[in-house]
């Protein structure tokens, strides 16, 4: 019953966090993990339930900032962002692998280094393969789990958007390396905060 809870009132607060959120005391920190600064956002009473947002591509602990205010009456929120996103370090790629097994493992040891012993999740694209290896390595720490258009399936990346994609992963040779490159150019980025937007004027250029 107490996780149900948990997950109804993240996903209420999640509906109405569009809407003008008052302002919260947030703080920002940074902590080392493996020799990594990893930024995270804090806020809420430190003896609340804790409650871990987890950011999705191409985005950062930013996306929660209208989310934050919601929960931190409640909760003891905190949104890192991983490596290579947002303000946190971003490691060389022969330094780091940029996989969602070393993305889960470092936020393994980001919570470990903020003194997270349990905690509910709340997971949004990239956030969802990064949560649920959490939540299978330790499902005792997990309370709840709210999902944001997160996947967890092959059949989830099963089509024509994911091919260039999937050729990368097989082979990681220039030329395939080359046809991902379109996606990571501040017009796709742009794209994905503008696409279906009925008035793009008042959209926040922070995003």
């Amino acid at each position: 019953m107490k996780t149900s809870r948990i997950a109804a009132s993240l996903v209420l607060a999640f509906a109405g966090a569009t809407a003008f959120a008052a302002p919260a005391d947030v703080s920002y920190r940074t902590v080392k993990v493996d020799g990594i600064n990893i930024f995270y956002r804090e806020a809420g009473p430190k003896d609340a339930p804790t409650v871990l947002l987890l950011h999705g591509f191409p985005t950062s602990s930013q996306m929660f900032r209208n989310l934050i205010p919601q929960l931190a009456d409640r909760y003891h929120v905190i949104a890192p962002d991983y490596p290579g996103f947002g303000q946190s370090d971003m490691p060389a790629p022969d330094k780091f692998a940029y996989s969602f097994d070393n993305l889960a493992a470092v936020v393994d040891k980001f919570t470990a280094a903020v003194g997270a012993s349990t905690y509910a999740l709340y997971v949004q694209d990239y956030g969802a393969p990064i949560g649920f290896r959490l939540a299978t390595a330790h499902p005792e720490r997990v309370s709840a789990i709210v999902v944001q258009n997160g996947n967890a399936y092959n059949e989830g990346i099963d089509n024509e958007f994911w091919a260039p994609f999937k050729a990368y992963w097989a082979e990681k040779s220039e030329t395939n390396g080359a046809k991902l490159k379109p996606f990571f150019e501040i017009g796709a980025t742009k794209w994905q905060y503008t696409h279906g937007v009925r008035d793009a004027g008042k959209i926040s250029p922070d995003a």
